[in-house]
């Protein structure tokens, strides 16, 4: 996919908002005509108003352009959104019943194959990013992939019966946040994002 269309329309949206209010709206800190975002374990700035992502340590890389484009968005939507605090799923979204199968095979389906054998990693992943558990399903996590965005990931164990299952639930407040295909995005990128850090943290406990 060319993206490159698309990240320039989301660098005119933020080179035209201020730094002030795209850190009040967002819930990132402003450093040196900079917003500090921290992004699955990753630390960057966001320059203004170049709109370049500069890794904070030389070990945080660098950031997909798909990312960059995704969080982007996020910070250059200008409302100030309150969470309700009640969850809905994907298919709930706007459009989202039509985009459910991709949706599943993008972001439910890699879910369950990482950490359905072994639900509990996924507990000590989210709460190494700073996440918790939210006592949904067999195993459930709370983890803010964005100041103003929770994702709820939540784990059934198979049994004698059924495999191992899985659903990422979204607070109400989402669809004012970003478009419905944008959390199709996040999601995904949230689950590939959760692998690699549990390889990683492997490989530390090894």
């Amino acid at each position: 996919m060319n993206y490159s269309a698309a990240h320039e329309v989301a660098l005119e949206k933020f080179r035209a908002c201020s730094l002030e209010d795209m850190a009040r709206c967002s819930g990132y800190s402003i450093g040196d005509d900079a917003l500090i975002i921290e992004f699955l374990g990753q630390h960057f700035k966001i320059d203004y108003p170049s709109g370049n992502f500069v890794p904070i340590q030389a070990s945080d890389g660098e950031l997909p352009i798909a990312a960059q484009i995704l969080i982007l968005h996020y910070i250059t939507n200008l409302g100030e959104p309150f969470e309700v605090g009640t969850l809905i799923s994907y298919k709930e979204l706007p459009g989202g019943a039509i985009y459910i199968k991709p949706f599943n095979g993008r972001a439910i389906d890699p879910l369950v194959r990482t950490f359905g054998s072994d639900p509990d990693s996924l507990i000590k992943v989210v709460t190494h990013l700073g996440g918790q558990s939210n006592g949904l399903g067999d195993v459930g996590v709370t983890y803010r992939v964005f100041p103003r965005i929770p994702l709820a990931l939540i784990l059934w164990r198979a049994d004698d019966e059924f495999t191992a299952s899985g659903n990422i639930l979204f607070d109400a407040s989402a669809p004012s946040i970003l478009p419905t295909e944008d959390f199709a995005v996040l999601a995904s990128m949230v689950v590939f994002g959760l692998k690699r850090i549990k390889a990683t943290l492997s490989e530390g406990i090894a």
